[in-house]
């Protein structure tokens, strides 16, 4: 892929084409002054806050994964410093599929949204933004326990099934988040798309496993804490990167529970703050909490109630045969005995068959492009499963190329043709091909007739295993259903690039420390032109408090935002947590951990 680059970086250079394909440019240089600003005023407030509650020591944390208070983190330092512990980053363009997000991190890859909140959005986001993703999981993935949670949480996500709300549930999310950091958004819009999600959200039905593992995910990476009820710390990256949240998430009226396999009935609003919050003694509590959920899941479980949820989904799903074979394609029939062992399986459209994730030879969805059908059990009269079958006992039934075999299941399905080749792996058979092919049902019914062409009969006598999405899916998918939504591109007005300038003016002065005589000019044009700013204002006054310099402007400084903290109720806080920051500073890179 054009773009695509790796980072030098081993776990961003393993991914397969599919995740590949959602990758996107950091384009550093699109961040404004203004963006630079609002990460270091983010990243003052989470240190000066979170030295004390955050369970990894957060300074360190940052520096392990290439990040810094001062600056929006560049992709290339971050791959750096996190392929020295064995994971990766991207960036993507806002939301990704959830099932994609899982696998991302079954890779030790972290998924990194490029875009920057806005201003106004500064203390919390619902849409991913680096914020969120850098300054969330960055500073804890260094924990061995933690990360080692973190993968294996991706591989068992990246084959839950989902059902098909789930998917429509994900598109009015994203479709919302992304009206809501759109600069021009439209009121009328924005109600609508709300009012969508809330229907969806309201009419999910029964939840999928998907939706049973966002829960899991939600409590735990998201919002997790680990330690003791009464003084537990942070580690959840939705807390570590929301400077309101994380300051309000330590009282009292947000109720403080233990985590365990019952908090998968906790649903979670991301439009809120949360009610309560669980509690992990261990990272390896989190990971036998996992264990428990996934031993009742389609992939370790298969059988009829595994096909079901397959049906159920509308989408590709893979049901893996006891003898390996893998089938993929939109599961829509089945067939039962009365003991409730599948008997049959049917895919419609594209389908595929694969071994061990790797597609067969002449089995692709091109071949496949009209869906799969086959029986699935034991013959009858026969102890042995079909597919341990030896080649002697194969000869003695006729299943030898070039013979015309008759195979008669438990089941009463019966399969007439002459053989014209049989596929082995692993010393186990898993698919016989038939030319001149009838298959027929105990009844009557015929499920294949021999004008069809060739019928291609799996073999197996169980379906041990469902997950989902294809068994090699850089064979089965050109491209994802990638969201048609994409994320708006900002252009900016005469006034905004003259804020920026002063931006910028005042970052330079900053570090270099010099021309200080210009503070002076700078505070005089927010006060004429850009009396909406808060933000530049604060940052004048703490480089003058810090040098002891221009008392009498210090204090009109100090005035003007009071003024305004006063005035702006949504300014309020940002502005007296800033001052806050300014008197009581955070010895910034004294690793004091």
């Amino acid at each position: 892929m054009s773009h695509f680059n790796d980072f030098n970086n081993a776990q961003v250079a393993k991914l397969p084409n599919h995740l590949k394909q959602f990758i996107v440019a950091q384009n550093y240089e699109k961040y404004t002054p203004i963006d630079q600003a609002v990460w270091r005023y983010v990243m003052r407030q989470n240190y000066s806050y979170l030295k004390n509650v955050a369970y990894y020591p957060y300074i360190k944390g940052l520096q392990r994964a290439g990040l810094s208070i001062e600056y929006i983190p560049d992709l290339q330092t971050m791959n750096d410093n996190l392929g020295k512990i064995g994971w990766g980053a991207v960036t993507v363009d806002g939301f990704i599929p959830p099932a994609a997000f899982m696998e991302y991190q079954a890779y030790r890859v972290l998924v990194i949204a490029a875009d920057i909140r806005q201003i106004n959005h500064i203390e919390y986001t619902p849409a991913p933004d680096i914020i969120h993703e850098s300054a969330g999981h960055a500073p804890i993935i260094a924990d061995t326990d933690y990360n080692n949670y973190l993968s294996y949480f991706g591989s068992i996500g990246a084959k839950a099934m989902f059902s098909a709300k789930d998917f429509e549930l994900y598109e009015a999310i994203r479709k919302l988040s992304i009206l809501k950091e759109a600069a021009d958004a439209d009121e009328f819009q924005l109600a609508k798309a709300e009012k969508e999600l809330r229907y969806i959200s309201e009419n999910m039905g029964e939840p999928s496993e998907m939706a049973l593992l966002g829960r899991l995910h939600w409590w735990t990476v998201e919002y997790g804490l680990i330690g003791t009820l009464e003084n537990p710390k942070i580690y959840g990256a939705g807390l570590l990167s929301s400077i309101g949240e994380s300051a309000s998430c330590m009282q009292s009226d947000v109720k403080k529970l233990w985590y365990n396999i019952d908090t998968i009935n906790y649903q979670y609003d991301i439009t809120k703050p949360q009610p309560q919050l669980f509690v992990t003694e261990t990272f390896q509590n989190l990971i036998d909490v996992l264990e428990q959920f996934a031993d009742t899941m389609a992939f370790r479980r298969g059988g009829a109630e595994s096909i079901m949820k397959a049906i159920a989904c509308k989408n590709v799903a893979t049901g893996v045969y006891s003898s390996g074979l893998q089938v993929s394609g939109i599961f829509t029939d089945m067939g039962i005995s009365s003991t409730d062992e599948v008997t049959f399986i049917k895919t419609t459209g594209a389908s595929a068959l694969a071994f061990n994730h790797k597609q067969l030879p002449g089995h692709g969805k091109e071949y496949h492009a009209d869906g799969f059908s086959s029986p699935v059990g034991k013959l009858k009269n026969s102890d042995k499963f079909l597919e341990d079958f030896s080649d002697e006992e194969l000869t003695a039934l006729d299943i030898t190329v070039g013979h015309t075999a008759t195979l008669l299941f438990e089941s009463g399905i019966t399969v007439i043709g002459e053989v014209k080749s049989i596929v082995k792996e692993d010393a186990k058979l898993i698919l016989i091909a038939f030319a001149n092919c009838t298959v027929t049902e105990s009844n009557g019914n015929v499920l294949f007739k021999p004008e069809w062409g060739t019928y291609d009969m799996a073999v197996g006598a169980k379906i041990i295993s469902v997950f989902n999405g294809a068994a090699d899916k850089d064979a089965y998918e050109e491209i994802t259903l990638i969201s048609i939504e994409k994320t708006h591109q900002v252009s900016y007005d005469d006034k905004t690039l003259k804020l920026h300038a002063l931006y910028k003016t005042v970052r330079g002065i900053r570090e270099s420390g010099e021309n200080l005589s210009q503070l002076a000019e700078v505070f005089d044009e927010l006060k004429r032109n850009h009396r909406q700013d808060w933000l530049c204002a604060l940052e004048v006054l703490e480089i003058i408090y810090h040098k002891k310099i221009y008392h009498q402007l210090e204090k009109e400084i100090q005035v003007y935002l009071e003024i305004k903290a006063g005035k702006e109720l949504d300014h309020t806080k940002l502005i007296n947590d800033g001052l806050h920051v300014i008197k009581n500073p955070v010895s910034q890179l004294i690793i004091e951990e």
